[in-house]
């Protein structure tokens, strides 16, 4: 019965709280003109003490209404209610010794003692700050006595674990049980009442896991290696512990942690990497002041680098893409955050010639990043022929137009595919390396002040549209299955943002006629990514959510490549940042073959387009695809 009157009570009225301190004031005025007469009723009588109890009680009550004091939360109390009350109270103890100075002025005697309106300063400060805190920890109490909660571990005791364990325990029904810390100057001790265990290894933190019995990990630290929080992550899936993480601090909301921000670890706090370091310096003075054009502006990778582009003040960026909706969203995007950089937005198409010639001309770019093109591997393997004018043609379009304009640099994103295709897509996308590449060389041999034509290459971007993480995601909150094409699939994976910072590096580094490749790190096998998705869902592989194999899609490969059989690597001033050394072909010899695309894509022969893509690149066999009859021709 008392329990359930308990929870009924979620917040004081304020007109109790009210009551309770102008109760609280009168109090503490009557003991301090007890402490200061020792106790003697006849000095309390003579002096009028029920005089200066009524007038510091009615000045305790306009100071309240002045200062809102009664507005906090008393469960919720700390020190900013500490603060309050005693500004309330200085104020009090103002209005009281104006009355006292007005009193003696008339009477030439004073109303209160000033010591007994020092007392009561003093005496109404720790009453009325101590029953808050008295009540917030009855709640407490109550909470833990009688409301069943999880126990908490929190990954990392400095200052966003102790803030985190505040907001946890005064805002939800968890308990923090300790701090696991790799610190062993912290270990052993304690912070805000809970005890800090050293992690010295994982079956320590299995141990704790089990004697803890932990049911959620926070992880607070900044700067973990993700590598380290992988296997914290492994041990805790393996316990069915949740793995909660909060966001840096900056990303406070107006500079406070909130409980809704500590959310469940995802896949991508898991696949990205540390970050990498690169010289924001050499790519501000090749950006800032320079009017910028980015093609695909509105798809995943061209919006990021849109949006780390604008950090570095251009005078302009030109927007191309020819998706409506995506486009005018990332205008309105740009436009809300006023950035003070001029925005054009322009729905084109890259293979339109005129179109582009006509932005260009207007415009006059200094520097292109080329982002524009078609990425998926099995509708490129059914519609060949638009990959051959998007990626092939369109390239070699924006390329043709930027030389002829005096473009300074012309940075395009390829894909890791383009290495040892065996599919269409891999294959257009490499065509397109070898014709920049080969262009920059010529104009080079040529002598004269050119465009600078740059590459880089890299595997798949967590989060893009159409990329496997976003389907497993949609798979399992349907319900299942979860569909993988094979049980040995691997691939690279990095986030879009390294991805867009990678693009910049090379346009600020690039030379003319390089293809950059990144340092990837592992490749991650696609069954190990579905069942840790499942597991972090807080659900079970094979019981709760079913796993599929269907078969590699026309195209696909199993393993993805970096380099080709007959590529090797340089190094950069960036350890992460290699430059491939690749076949070169002659340009006059490249340009003939792709105009013979022109011939093609109007005949609409795609088997003898393909068959042109294999004779221009010796190495593309097709895998799983109706064009494997071709390579069995040779």
């Amino acid at each position: 019965m008392f329990s359930n009157v308990i929870h009924k009570i979620k917040i004081l009225p304020r007109w109790v709280i009210v009551t309770l301190d102008l109760v609280t004031l009168a109090f503490s005025t009557l003991l301090a003109y007890l402490l200061r007469f020792n106790f003697s009723s006849s000095e309390l009588i003579r002096n009028d003490f029920e005089v200066g109890v009524l007038v510091y009680t009615v000045s305790g009550a306009l100071a309240i209404f002045i200062t809102g004091s009664y507005r906090g939360i008393i469960r919720y109390t700390g020190i900013q209610d500490g603060v309050r009350i005693f500004y309330m109270l200085l104020i009090n103890v103002a209005l009281v010794c104006f009355t006292n100075l007005v009193y003696h002025y008339n009477t030439n005697t004073n109303l209160i003692p000033y010591s007994v309106i020092f007392i009561g300063f003093l005496s109404s400060f720790l009453f009325l700050f101590n029953y808050r805190l008295l009540v917030k920890y009855f709640f407490s109490y109550y909470r833990n006595a009688i409301t069943k909660r999880s126990n908490v571990l929190i990954y990392g005791a400095g200052q966003s674990g102790m803030i985190t364990k505040q907001v946890i325990e005064a805002s939800s029904n968890m308990r923090v049980v300790g701090f696991l810390e790799d610190d062993t100057n912290k270990a052993g001790k304690a912070l805000a009442g809970s005890a800090i265990y050293f992690n010295r290894s994982k079956s320590n933190i299995e141990d704790l896991l089990i004697s803890l019995n932990v049911d959620e990990l926070v992880i607070t630290a900044k700067d973990l290696p993700f590598d380290r929080k992988s296997e914290i992550v492994d041990v805790c899936l393996r316990h069915q512990v949740k793995v909660r993480t909060i966001p840096p601090i900056e990303r406070w909301v107006r500079g406070e942690l909130s409980l809704n921000q500590i959310k469940e670890i995802n896949i991508e706090d898991l696949l990205g990497r540390d970050a990498i370091r690169l010289s924001n310096e050499h790519i501000s003075r090749e950006l800032s002041g320079k009017v910028i054009c980015v093609t695909g502006a509105a798809g995943s990778i061209g919006r990021e680098m849109v949006l780390q582009i604008i950090n570095y003040r251009p005078v302009k960026v030109v927007l191309i893409d020819q998706a409506e909706s995506e486009l005018y969203e990332l205008e309105r995007e740009l436009n809300s955050a006023a950035l003070g950089v001029a925005v054009f937005p322009y729905l084109a198409d890259i293979t339109n010639q005129e179109r582009i010639d006509s932005i260009f001309t207007e415009h006059k770019p200094q520097i292109v990043f080329h982002a524009a093109a078609y990425k998926h591997v099995p509708m490129m393997e059914g519609n060949p022929s638009e990959a051959v004018l998007c990626n092939i043609l369109g390239t070699k379009c924006l390329a043709d137009i930027a030389v002829k304009l005096k473009v300074e640099k012309f940075v395009m994103v390829s894909t890791d595919k383009a290495v040892n295709p065996t599919n269409v897509m891999g294959c257009s996308k490499r065509i397109a390396e070898i014709y920049v590449q080969s262009l920059n060389n010529h104009l080079q041999k040529a002598g004269n002040r050119h465009t600078l034509f740059v590459t880089t290459r890299f595997g798949n971007v967590l989060g893009s549209n159409g990329s496997v993480i976003p389907l497993f995601k949609k798979q399992i909150r349907d319900g299942g299955p979860v569909t993988v094409t094979h049980p040995e699939i691997t691939r690279y994976f990095m986030t879009i943002a390294e991805a867009c910072q990678l693009v910049l590096e090379a346009g600020a580094m690039g030379k003319g006629g390089e293809i950059f490749i990144f340092d990837m790190g592992d490749s991650v096998k696609i069954l190990d990514l579905a069942n840790k998705m499942i597991q972090l869902s807080g659900l079970e592989p094979g019981k709760d959510i079913e796993i599929v194999f269907t078969g590699l899609r026309e195209g696909e490969k199993l393993y993805e490549e970096l380099l080709g059989d007959k590529e090797n690597t340089l190094p950069t001033h960036h350890p992460k940042i290699m430059k491939a050394r690749v076949l070169e072909y002659a340009y006059t010899d490249i340009n003939n073959y792709i105009e013979l695309f022109w011939d093609l894509l109007n005949d609409r022969n795609e088997l003898k387009m393909v068959a042109l893509m294999k004779e221009l690149v010796p190495e593309f066999k097709s895998n799983y695809s109706r064009y494997e009859v071709l390579d069995r021709q040779k």
